[in-house]
């Protein structure tokens, strides 16, 4: 089951597409320097008293990104975010229900350069989650350091953003209420540095942290496979072993996030820029995979419950490629 959407004219739609996902783009690779640059300049001005008092604030609500966050439905539903869905156009396909009584852990695969899809389908209504999923809130996990950044993590949590540690995740996953999903994009930044066109390649043979944290809360797990996802940019050749990864790997070590030389197409041109290129998405997401609750789970029992998921993403992506133009010899490659 999935969204559609009307089609929409083509000319002025198209320039709002773009400028849509300009502003995304630059958002999560500009807005972080200029957020802390306002912060700071404003200290030296006659508006010392707002970067003030946001200090205040900030100290308050410190704990806010681990406590499930503060979305804006407002802002969920902002028209930008539909014209970016339809610049790509990305879509997200339900293939089983999810009871709003029960609490979930969705793991998103691949990461992509900019997790495009991940952050559309469940930082946004663009693609109709909530109508796909009537009674679940969405929850994305996203590295902790950008919530230090001041008003940008205002506006992460916003879209249900919240910080990517354990006490995070356990919040969002202990809710007795149920009807939340905690969403977790599992290669992390070091996945990123293997995005490009073609690739099957995931990195989660030993990654099993969320497999743990699963059967700790007894929480089901969900697998999503987003096709296209790799394929909005190109990355410049940075194989194991070669010089510009080994620099990558140290400064993902030393910050946490990863920096790959990406490139696609330009705003005015389709030769060279930092803008994606117009290629479909679509975020299938699986059925859930239950499990059974142990507050101090073994090796042998977290290993016999990630082989499982790795077997349910691997099924997954075989049944719907032929969908989605992936050739019949390719298969999803864990490492």
């Amino acid at each position: 089951m999935k969204v559609e959407f009307a089609p929409r004219s083509v000319p002025v739609q198209r320039r709002l597409q773009t400028a849509a996902v300009v502003q995304w783009v630059f958002s999560f690779l500009a807005l972080a320097q200029c957020c802390t640059v306002a912060f700071i300049a404003l200290l030296f001005t006659r508006f010392w008293l707002l970067s003030a008092l946001y200090a205040v604030w900030w100290v308050i609500d410190r704990e806010t990104p681990r406590q499930g966050g503060r979305r804006v439905q407002f802002l969920r539903k902002c028209v930008v975010w539909r014209h970016m869905r339809d610049y790509f156009p990305i879509t997200l396909v339900k293939t089983a229900e999810l009871d709003p009584r029960q609490n979930y852990l969705l793991g998103f695969h691949p990461h992509g350069v900019l997790a495009a899809g991940a952050f559309l389908n469940f930082c946004t209504e663009a693609s109709g989650f909530s109508t796909l999923f009537p009674g679940i809130t969405p929850h994305l996990m996203m590295l902790s350091l950008w919530f230090r950044v001041p008003f940008l993590r205002d506006y992460l949590m916003s879209g249900g953003l919240v910080s990517s540690d354990k006490e995070s995740a356990s919040y969002v996953l202990q809710r007795s209420e149920g009807g939340n999903l905690l969403a977790i994009i599992v290669g992390g930044a070091q996945e990123a540095l293997d995005a490009r066109p073609g690739s099957c390649t995931l990195l989660l043979r030993n990654r099993k942290g969320f497999v743990r944290l699963a059967i700790q809360h007894g929480t089901p797990l969900v697998p999503a496979f987003s096709f296209g996802e790799n394929d909005l940019f190109d990355q410049v050749r940075n194989p194991k072993g070669s010089w510009l990864r080994w620099i990558q790997h140290r400064l993902q070590q030393v910050m946490g996030i990863s920096l790959p030389l990406f490139h696609a197409r330009g705003i005015f041109q389709y030769s060279f820029g930092v803008i994606p290129y117009r290629r479909p998405i679509c975020t299938v997401v699986g059925k859930p995979i239950p499990v059974q609750k142990k507050h101090k789970p073994s090796e042998q029992e977290v290993n016999q419950v990630h082989e499982k998921y790795l077997n349910e993403l691997s099924k997954l992506f075989e049944e719907h490629k032929a969908k989605y133009n992936i050739p019949k010899d390719s298969h999803l490659e864990f490492i």
